[in-house]
């Protein structure tokens, strides 16, 4: 609880106080330490209204701790939350199992449904990781959307060393997520140009970051205005450094290395990526993660090489619904302006 309420001043001493401070909940499993994340909840508001700013949270859980008090606060608390569940039964439980080797779709589903019942206020997205065994977007899809009632679904090639037996094959593995990919994106168009939510996330926030002509320097906001605390109260790049010394950028006590990490920010320029100089796709791109390339390449420095037939196939395959879109319903973009009302709506 110390590290948190440390970790919580940090966060409103060190973010823009013109703007609100987000808060995620990050694991291993968050909900193995509810009493720790309500008592920081109820901190951080505490301590943001003392000094007129605001304070969002969100946070990543695998369901299977989603008691009845626990959906109740974080439906009463307006906390964001994603669901880690990579699909329908046989494919969650090949590799989400507990420590007896037994699957957890059994477990968490109910509790699943309970939590969409019960919380309004925020979208609830489903986050699926996916590997060399688990590659049928479509049918996790129509499951986690249709089925179970997920407001959006977001898709991740799993983040490992190349010779493990769930890793994605570099060529192969890529080209057939791609078309998989493809598949839902044309569904995502055809949803769009009526006006229908579609909850493809992957799709809808690249063109977003298209819409909004963002031209990335660096692949995302870790290091820059997003960093991890680790429970032993270290700050480093972000959640998934978390623990790592050599991507440390201070302590929750100590406050952030601004040296260090300007070092970072200016060693890991999109500039001093010569492999991506010549990619068109770079804007959107930025190199790539920087977890993905320390696991696959020893080095937050390198472009995941292995990544990037895949992010031009997909940058290509957006650009394409973006342009379609602002030919025939151009009126479904404004949505990106921050227009709520301009929203779909769910059919």
């Amino acid at each position: 609880a110390e590290t948190a309420r440390a970790a919580v001043d940090l966060a409103l001493r060190e973010s823009n106080p013109g703007k609100t401070a987000h808060i995620t909940f990050f694991g291993g499993e968050t909900l193995m330490n509810f009493k720790v994340l309500k008592s920081t909840v109820a901190y951080a508001r505490e301590t943001a209204k003392a000094l007129n700013r605001e304070v969002d949270f969100s946070l990543t859980t695998n369901a299977t701790l989603l008691q009845p008090d626990v959906i109740d606060f974080l439906a009463d608390e307006r906390i964001g939350v994603t669901i880690s569940i990579d699909g329908p039964q046989e494919i969650q439980d090949k590799f989400r199992v507990f420590a007896n080797g037994k699957g957890s779709y059994d477990i968490a589903a109910p509790k699943i449904k309970a939590l969409l019942a019960r919380h309004k206020t925020r979208p609830i997205g489903a986050r699926v990781t996916l590997t060399k065994q688990t590659l049928d977007v479509k049918r996790i899809y129509k499951h986690l959307f249709e089925d179970m009632g997920f407001w959006e679904v977001g898709f991740a090639p799993v983040t490992t060393a190349p010779q493990r037996d769930h890793a994605l094959e570099a060529g192969p593995g890529y080209d057939h997520l791609l078309e998989q990919f493809r598949q839902l994106a044309a569904e995502f168009l055809e949803a769009s140009l009526q006006n229908k939510h579609h909850g493809f996330s992957n799709v809808r926030e690249t063109l977003q970051e298209i819409h909004m002509g963002h031209a990335k320097a660096y692949p995302c906001g870790a290091g820059i205005g997003l960093l991890g605390v680790a429970t032993d109260g270290e700050v480093s790049l972000c959640h998934r450094f978390a623990g790592s010394d050599k991507h440390r950028f201070g302590s929750v006590t100590e406050g952030i290395d601004r040296a260090k990490q300007a070092t970072f920010l200016d060693e890991h320029h999109i500039a001093n990526k010569t492999d991506c100089a010549t990619c068109w796709a770079r804007p959107i791109c930025g190199g790539g993660c920087y977890h993905e390339a320390h696991t696959r390449y020893g080095a937050t420095t390198q472009p995941n090489l292995h990544y990037c037939e895949w992010i031009r196939g997909w940058t290509h395959t957006c650009l394409e619904i973006y342009g379609e879109l602002a030919v025939k319903n151009p009126g479904f973009l404004r949505q990106f302006d921050g227009d709520d009302d301009e929203a779909p709506q769910r059919h």
